[in-house]
């Protein structure tokens, strides 16, 4: 772990004696190109470049947003990284202390979030930490908030996506006996399987198959009230946080413009939770939810930057910038503000980038 600035290794941008050296640069943001953010970076070779090109960029969103910006990052870009960047226990305090170096003054927050996602509580401690603070918080994704990433964003007043950003499914992953974590859903399926067939094969006067019996008999009961519970929380949290956030604006009905009740607020939002969870209809745990799909199958307003002057132009850059230092650093955890800048580093691949 380390706040110290990160610079980028020279080593990674040392070129075969028959290429022409590339030209030099101490900033990342002045020679990015619209519409080619990224690849425009790689014509150069980094100079004394540190962490201050991603404040930059965030002040660069904070101008065009008009909101105070945060950064909640997880570098699932680079193979290598071989740390936990999942939402975890330890991301607790470098996130409570960002938010708490926030001015008292400030009530509106946008939260630029990239993760594979991890654990659901620690999300709902983030939540109960950041909506009693703040009047209204909205969700910056430039690429992934995957699993309880999703949960953590539904906890919003708005969402905002680019064009190549998407969420994920929010059924909860359990751990097998092998290490391999599967979704908690897969297993109730199973489960319902078996006993359907077990009952079937009763009712007939036939004993249950003996392959079914074998899986049951491997299967911990402790895993199956586990699935039950997790299942159940996740759903509840995305409820609960459309209804009292995302939800709180939508008052009236588009299509007959009578009011929206409590009830119907309600349920609509156990309607959006469950489809979220449905792993008979996302098929893959993995599966990227972009904001169309996001519309399409589960009615989820999300906000297009492009509609919105300059916003697309902005969160492009920054996430260029932050993904420069996930490609080409042991970065692999960003908490980044105006007031403050916490990055986690995997000291092994550390290492190995500053070995002579």
């Amino acid at each position: 772990m380390s706040n110290k600035k990160q610079q980028i290794p020279p080593s990674r941008y040392n070129q075969p004696r028959s290429m022409p050296a590339l030209p030099e640069t101490r900033s990342l943001l002045d020679v990015m190109e619209d519409g080619s953010e990224y690849q425009s970076l790689l014509k150069y070779k980094p100079v004394d470049i540190n962490q201050s090109e991603i404040q930059r960029a965030i002040e660069e969103l904070s101008a065009v947003s008009g909101k105070y910006s945060v950064i909640y990052c997880s570098n699932f870009i680079n193979s290598r990284i071989k740390e936990d960047i999942s939402i975890n226990n330890g991301d607790e305090l470098p996130f409570i202390e960002m938010i708490n170096k926030v001015p008292t003054e400030i009530r509106e927050i946008d939260i630029v979030l990239v993760t594979p996602g991890g654990s659901a509580e620690q999300v709902a401690r983030f939540v109960d930490k950041l909506r009693p603070r703040f009047d209204v918080v909205r969700f910056i994704l430039p690429y992934a908030a995957m699993s309880a990433g999703t949960i953590f964003a539904m906890s919003g007043d708005d969402i905002v996506m680019t064009s190549g950003a998407y969420l994920g499914p929010i059924d909860p992953q359990i751990p097998g006996k092998d290490g391999m974590f599967l979704p908690a859903q897969s297993l109730n399926v199973l489960i319902s399987d078996i006993q359907q067939r077990g009952q079937a094969k009763i009712a007939a006067g036939q004993s249950p198959d003996w392959t079914d019996i074998l899986i049951m008999n491997n299967i911990n009961p402790r895993e199956i009230g586990n699935t039950k519970m997790m299942s159940d929380f996740a759903i509840d949290l995305v409820k609960n946080y459309l209804q009292t956030y995302k939800f709180k604006s939508w008052v009236t009905h588009s299509s007959t413009g009578a009011a929206v009740t409590p009830p119907e607020r309600a349920q609509r939002a156990l309607e959006v939770a469950k489809n979220l969870f449905e792993h008979s209809f996302w098929k893959i745990h993995s599966r990227g939810i972009t904001r169309e799909v996001a519309w399409a199958e589960c009615k989820i307003k999300i906000i297009h930057p492009e509609t919105i002057p300059h916003l697309d132009r902005v969160i492009k850059r920054l996430w260029a910038v932050i993904y420069f230092f996930f490609e080409n650093s042991s970065i692999f955890k960003i908490f980044m503000s105006r007031h403050y800048q916490f990055l986690r580093n995997d000291t092994d691949l550390l290492a190995k980038l500053i070995k002579p």
